[in-house]
């Protein structure tokens, strides 16, 4: 077995929680800028003296309407500032937040409610009451006996019943919580079963996010700082943003659309960014997308290959050569430039973790000037158990592990962990438990390795790994990331386990195939009429092939369908944090799979 462990850096006292930081940061800062707030087509600054009363003031209505330490009150809205008024008035009264995706259905909210036990919950529109109105029903009015909505006013309803409490008793909940008290739980994804309820401590998050600010100054330090979340806050990527920027004292804006997101990022001009691949792949498809046809086409393609290069080569003794530096400089004049000026002109700092971004997508956005800072981490360790360092990047890998954590890669190449942010249980689940802190360790179900300096690259999903007829054990990731950087693919799912070849199943991207058919000359079409075009599918064949370059034959895709239906949340195939479901795939599109394996086909 490989391990390596990274000493913690700071202390903290046992009795710390979140709370605290907004105290400290509202009381000894008032006048600093905690959040901005989009309003119309602007930015407005909310001081953290605003923000700690609006907190103050939402807390108190709780404690007035009967709520205390240790009560399970639900959020379920789409990412606002709103959410994290919420997150911060529920631990102001040693409350424990339950986060619930805004896309989950009824019968999901019912299983989050009823496993947490929670008795009240926020929302955000009238649309979502219903839902958890009919969560409840289902589990005979038991859970959530209070729901507030957001836009009805709810914060300014709890204000005023709480105004009679007074000034004086607004902080007494927050003396009694410190570190090994229940911050959350945060439900899985759920690409496999039902979602478990990871419980993390207060401890969890102020631990790990108080190495991260100590451990980059370079992010926390850097003049007129901001960052920009719009990740979903029921995720714990997202909500340890939140803590963390609040830790740092850097202002934070919200945006709840991703898809709005790049068009705010260009108004709003943060200086550090922090997203998963699946939004670089995009912005990347984009800029390209936008140069037509022709010349500037050419032109982009040529610096973004220069962009790789120079990235590639200052890992490289002796750094960039003389003429790929002239090279580099005239692609920043003609691309480069314009491309950080799309967002926002002031962002340094790229933060990308969620799921695997991909070396070559990884070099492009440093080369072009942007420090991209791969990390890697899940539900159950607080999200980042690694990141790679300003100071020392290597692409490609999610860097070493913070501070306070040690990692193992057990024999069979699986990634075991401990440390501050690892989670304390699953909660009323004791056999999951149980089984995922075997001997003390996190088993991630990831597969990976590390280098001598504890870097750790990630290959796969333990379960995922696919073993073909032959024998041969490939990991899907290593083939789908590669595809879906091609604009045209949204999704690419690899399949092959106990058959006689690999093959691909393909989504593709509805919104990008009418500029991508428009500037290769060729007429518009549906996403149906696109999947068994020749022309389309002769380029999706270039993007298996391209894949296929750095896999042996054995593990090379053969074979591909593209299927006419995007992955969603809506069909249940995609999860809120942007991953597909793999099982539910495969169960979907059995005849699909069987048409690939059923037909004569290309043997080993």
């Amino acid at each position: 077995m490989i391990e390596f462990h990274t000493p913690q850096a700071v202390h903290v006292s046992a009795d710390t929680s979140i709370s605290d930081y907004l105290i400290r940061y509202g009381t000894e800062r008032p006048a600093s800028i905690m959040f901005r707030q989009k309003v119309g087509e602007t930015w407005q600054d909310w001081s953290a003296a605003r923000a700690l009363g609006v907190v103050r003031g939402i807390a108190q209505g709780l404690r007035a309407a009967g709520y205390g330490p240790g009560d399970r009150i639900a959020i379920m809205s789409r990412t606002r500032l709103e959410w994290t008024l919420a997150d911060f008035a529920i631990w102001h009264i040693g409350g424990i937040p339950v986060p619930i995706y805004e896309s989950s259905s009824p019968s999901q909210a019912q299983w989050i409610l009823f496993d947490s036990g929670a008795v009240a919950a926020f929302v955000e529109t009238a649309a979502l009451a219903a839902i958890v109105e009919e969560a409840r029903a289902e589990d005979d009015g038991h859970s959530a006996r209070d729901v507030w909505v957001i836009d009805d006013g709810a914060f300014e309803t709890l204000a005023a019943q709480g105004a009679s409490l007074g000034d004086a008793t607004a902080d007494d909940a927050v003396a009694a919580v410190g570190l090994s008290d229940l911050a959350t739980i945060i439900y899985t994804s759920g690409t496999t079963g039902r979602p478990k309820g990871v419980e993390l401590s207060h401890g969890n998050f102020v631990e790990l996010c108080e190495e991260v600010v100590n451990l980059m100054p370079e992010i926390f330090l850097e003049p007129d700082a901001s960052t920009l979340l719009f990740l979903p806050l029921a995720h714990v990527f997202a909500r340890v943003v939140e803590v963390v920027m609040v830790i740092g004292k850097i202002p934070m804006g919200h945006t709840p659309d991703a898809r709005q997101a790049v068009a705010d990022i260009s108004v709003f001009k943060p200086t550090v960014f922090l997203s998963v691949p699946r939004v670089w792949e995009k912005i990347y498809n984009s800029a390209e997308l936008k140069q037509g046809k022709g010349l500037k086409r050419s032109i982009f393609r040529r610096a973004a290959k220069i962009s790789v290069s120079y990235s590639r080569s200052l890992e490289a003794p002796g750094g960039p050569s003389a003429l790929l530096k002239v090279q580099h400089a005239i692609a920043d004049r003609l691309v480069y430039s314009k491309l950080r000026e799309l967002l926002g002109g002031q962002l340094h700092w790229t933060i990308s973790g969620g799921a695997p971004l991909g070396e070559r997508l990884g070099n492009f956005y440093q080369g072009i000037g942007l420090h991209m800072l791969e990390g890697y981490g899940l539900t159950e360790t607080t999200a980042p158990t690694h990141i790679n360092l300003p100071k020392k990047t290597k692409i490609g890998t999610v860097g070493p592990p913070l501070p306070g954590t040690t990692i193992r890669i057990a024999e069979d190449g699986e990634i075991l962990a401990k440390g501050i942010g690892v989670f304390r249980a699953y909660h009323n689940n004791p056999a999951a438990t149980a089984e995922a802190l075997e001997g003390g360790w996190f088993h991630t179900g990831d597969v990976g390795h590390m280098d001598e300096d504890g870097y750790l690259a990630i290959t796969g999903r333990q379960k995922e790994l696919i073993v073909t007829a032959g024998g041969k054990n490939v990991a899907p990731a290593q083939l789908e990331d590669p595809l879906r950087t091609h604009p045209l693919i949204s999704q690419a799912v690899v399949i092959g386990d106990n058959q006689p070849f690999i093959a691909a199943l393909i989504t593709l991207d509805a919104e990008v195939l009418p500029r991508w058919l428009e500037t290769h000359d060729r007429p518009l079409l549906t996403v149906e009429q696109a999947a068994v075009d020749p022309f389309v599918r002769d380029h999706l064949q270039m993007a298996i092939d391209r894949a296929n370059r750095k896999a042996s034959r054995a593990e090379s895709i053969r074979e591909f369908r593209v299927l006419t239906e995007d992955f969603t949340t809506a069909n249940d195939m995609l999860t809120p944090s942007f991953k597909y479901k793999r099982h539910e795939v495969l169960r979907n599109y059995g005849d699909v799979i069987d048409s690939i394996y059923g037909s004569s086909h290309p043997q080993e």
